[in-house]
């Protein structure tokens, strides 16, 4: 896993140390889905604020706008698709997190943490385009973050992180 901390907002977010915070939630994805991070493959991680990531957002997306996570898959894979030794980037914005965490209740780590997962899973072929789609990465995220402390985010509240920054719309 790579880790970048390019603004101190997460710092003060997330009440210290990101490392660990988003290593578990890669290690709980990958155990999960059968592999191992580190040995087999590596994953990317930038976590930088708002204007980072509505820059990146638009360049690669069209979408002039921040959004809570992007993920860049550097292959396509589907679901159950053993990965290859680069899966791909992850990019975090601090404030978006934040904000939304605030709104939903929930603390900044257990939404990041859910953010990663579910950024994770879209590298690995995931998504949420149709209903059954949609409920099979739900059940999986579910199902992840219980192994990680973390109640059902779904259930908490209306709204739903499938309005992402996933790369592969």
């Amino acid at each position: 896993m790579l880790l970048s901390e390019d603004s101190d907002l997460w710092r003060e977010l997330l009440k210290g140390d990101p490392e660990p915070l988003v290593r578990e939630a890669i290690f709980a994805v990958a155990e999960d889905q059968g592999f191992a991070v580190d040995l087999d493959t590596e994953v990317s991680v930038t976590l930088t604020d708002d204007a980072e990531v509505r820059e990146v957002n638009k360049e690669w997306r069209g979408k002039d706008k921040p959004t809570n996570v992007l993920s860049f898959p550097m292959a396509e894979l589907e679901p159950g698709d053993e990965p290859g030794p680069l899966l791909g980037d992850l990019v975090l914005a601090a404030e978006t997190c934040g904000r939304e965490a605030a709104e939903e209740g929930k603390t900044p780590s257990d939404h990041v943490r859910h953010l990663i997962v579910h950024g994770m899973l879209h590298l690995l072929g995931f998504d949420h385009e149709t209903d059954e789609d949609a409920e099979d990465m739900e059940s999986t995220e579910i199902r992840i973050l219980a192994g990680l402390g973390i109640a059902d985010p779904y259930a908490e509240s209306e709204l739903s992180v499938a309005t992402d920054g996933n790369a592969r719309d």
